[in-house]
């Protein structure tokens, strides 16, 4: 893999990281598009750029994270589900990832979901919570394990989830992105390490690697500003809309006989 693709990747990967699209359904298509998706480096690079998404969230929200020391055992609590879950399953999540008929089925079914979130949780909107609680982190951890299922979007999830249990769009969509930080560097630092103890990082690699998380930093934050005042403005619908529209030219393309092997 070139700087190019890297970039590309990490475009992707800021865009969509914390927008309730599936950032795993796009890298891992966008990868495959370019030709590069079963490459080794290339599977750990599309999990260690997020790591630069995760510092866009601690630059944007940094006086949260100092507010008190309920703030990280709520989000301990929450991280403890998809941690658990996340150990245990690891080799079926993997195998999912090889099937685009996962990611495009979950598509186009999370789409059709967030057609109606609007519609369901309107008066969250206007009499929703604004501070979570312990049961309601819990809730929301269990939420972010139905997200290793690949295209499901661990931002959709999670925001519906702050959703069920009674927070503004704001407050759900804000603690998504606090969450995504424990949740972000255990996957990140998880699959680096794999890839040294099998393979080993040369200088290459490591260039490429730093690119990738600059220019995932930077698009990550223009993406999360921009999502917080189009959620609150607008909702979920448009993101459907698009899910729906991703996850149909998928298997469109699966039924006319195009290989969609994803890795």
């Amino acid at each position: 893999m070139g700087i190019f693709e890297a970039v590309v990747l990490a475009i992707v990967e800021g865009l969509t990281e914390f927008l309730p699209v599936s950032s795993t359904g796009h890298m891992v298509l966008a990868s495959s598009a370019m030709g590069i998706a079963n490459n080794d480096f290339v599977k750990m690079f599309t999990v260690a750029i997020q790591f630069g998404a995760i510092l866009s969230v601690l630059v944007l929200y940094w006086k949260r994270f100092f507010q008190s020391i309920d703030f990280y055992f709520k989000l301990g609590l929450a991280f403890i589900p998809a941690a658990i879950f996340g150990f245990l399953l690891n080799d079926y999540i993997d195998a999912m990832l090889e099937n685009a008929l996962v990611v495009a089925i979950t598509l186009l079914l999370g789409g059709l979901v967030l057609l109606f979130v609007d519609k369901w949780f309107a008066k969250t909107e206007t009499s929703g919570a604004r501070d979570v609680e312990y049961k309601n982190a819990f809730f929301i951890g269990l939420f972010q394990v139905i997200a290793m299922i690949p295209g499901v979007s661990r931002s959709a999830a999670t925001i519906i989830g702050g959703l069920t249990q009674k927070l503004n769009r704001t407050t759900a969509a804000e603690f998504s992105f606090f969450l995504a930080v424990p949740t972000m560097l255990a996957a990140t630092g998880y699959k680096m390490l794999k890839y040294h103890l099998k393979i080993g990082f040369n200088s290459s690699d490591i260039s490429i690697l730093l690119i990738g998380n600059v220019v995932a930093f930077v698009v990550a934050i223009i993406a999360i500003k921009a999502f917080i005042g189009f959620l609150t403005k607008y909702g979920f619908k448009l993101f459907g809309w698009y899910r729906i529209i991703v996850g149909a030219a998928i298997l469109i393309l699966y039924a006319m006989g195009y290989q969609l092997q994803i890795i």
